[in-house]
């Protein structure tokens, strides 16, 4: 049959909506909300990706929507080799009511993050997030640091992390599909976070990383405050990315 153009989006949106159906199903609610009847149950957050993504300001903005719903939140910075990115999560905490773990500069990650955990199970908290290195500055294999992090993390509980997070900006294109691809073959990814979503970018690359990993795309983020950390909606973004007016 022949298909003017607005038939042709319709019938993509169909065809693109499915590919996201499965994993979007498989994202865990309580990342997007804080459910009260798990109050004290602490859920680890190991949040990845690499430096200049986004990933400690998405931590902040997590952070405060939590403790906006009433969930007690312990942040660890264990992105040790940045004092920059470290100062910039202890702002976003302090203005959230968040509790945040630091370490002196350089200290070793998964010491902090083994350091954070113990102190979110110690005072009961809702939510342990740890923020990680995107880069190392020593000769040592990022990817192999961030799997040592997430075994110290079992030594106190087997199940964490309960989500790990990739962030992703949406700019990187192609880059972005292996990136994502070598984050979750070493951590198992649960989730993805896409910023700088806003005008010009409508991270494109989203589709395919989410078809080839399986894995759900969380939040987007779409400028700089708190409430530009928006739950990802799959219709909304077929519509923007299609140029479809409902």
């Amino acid at each position: 049959p022949d298909f003017d153009s607005s038939q042709f989006k319709l019938f993509l949106r169909d065809f693109l909506a499915a590919i996201f159906a499965g994993p979007q199903d498989k994202l865990d609610s309580s990342i997007l909300a804080f459910d009260s009847s798990s109050k004290g149950k602490t859920k680890v957050i190991m949040v990845v990706g690499v430096n200049g993504a986004g990933k400690t300001t998405t931590i902040g903005k997590l952070a405060t929507k939590l403790t906006a719903q009433g969930a007690r939140v312990v942040v660890g910075a264990c992105d040790t080799f940045r004092a920059a990115a470290v100062d910039q999560l202890a702002v976003w905490c302090e203005r959230a009511g968040a509790h945040m773990v630091r370490a002196k500069e350089g200290a070793n990650p998964s010491g902090v993050g083994y350091q954070a955990l113990e102190e979110a199970l110690s005072m009961k908290a809702d939510y342990c997030i740890l923020d990680t290195a995107g880069r190392l500055h020593t000769k040592g294999n990022l990817m192999d640091e961030l799997a040592k992090s997430k075994k110290v993390l079992q030594k106190l509980d087997e199940n964490a992390p309960h989500q790990t997070l990739l962030v992703i900006d949406a700019i990187t294109g192609q880059n972005a599909m292996r990136q994502a691809e070598e984050f979750n073959q070493t951590l198992g990814l649960t989730g993805l976070i896409f910023t700088k979503c806003d005008g010009s970018s409508k991270a494109g690359s989203a589709i395919g990383i989410v078809k080839n990993l399986n894995v759900p795309i969380a939040y987007i983020g779409v400028g700089e405050n708190v409430e530009d950390l928006n739950h990802f909606k799959v219709d909304e973004y077929l519509d923007s990315l299609l140029h479809i007016t409902q």
